[in-house]
């Protein structure tokens, strides 16, 4: 992963695709496990995959969708936290927000940055319906009956 810039690179050149063009998709040890943002350009942060990809398409224009996995606390144990398997609630959060951002593919597609930047960016949790109240005529305490 250290060095995906040369097959991110070597695609981009062959499609003949700018940097401004290009999507990459990475973890976030900034963001909690299943925050997610989209965002272009920028530095790469100490992440050595973005810092790769930064130096083979020499620019730092492409598009990120960073993917909150929380941080380990101490800086020497980043290594061991991005490589393990995140433990189950962190990896249905993660899973969650990455199906909520695939719904901004049209989007994004289209080249409609700002509205997927919106869409994707707008990290609220579904809303929870709220209970049915009963109709007025209901029998107060009484089970509903099902047809």
């Amino acid at each position: 992963m250290n060095l995906s810039g040369k097959s991110v690179a070597a695609l981009a050149r062959f499609f003949k695709i700018k940097p401004e063009e290009v999507l990459v998709v990475h973890d976030e040890l900034d963001f909690e496990p299943g925050q997610i943002k989209l965002k272009q350009g920028g530095s790469h942060g100490g992440h050595n995959g973005l810092r790769d990809i930064h130096a083979q398409l020499g620019s730092p224009d492409y598009w990120r969708l960073r993917v909150g996995i929380g941080h380990p606390g101490q800086k020497g144990e980043v290594s061991g936290w991005v490589l393990r398997k995140p433990p189950q609630d962190q990896w249905q959060a993660i899973h969650e927000q990455l199906d909520r951002s695939l719904k901004a593919w049209p989007l994004l597609v289209a080249g409609e940055m700002d509205k997927a930047i919106a869409q994707i960016n707008t990290n609220k949790p579904p809303r929870p319906k709220p209970p049915r109240k009963p109709a007025p005529d209901d029998a107060a305490g009484a089970p509903a009956i099902k047809e």
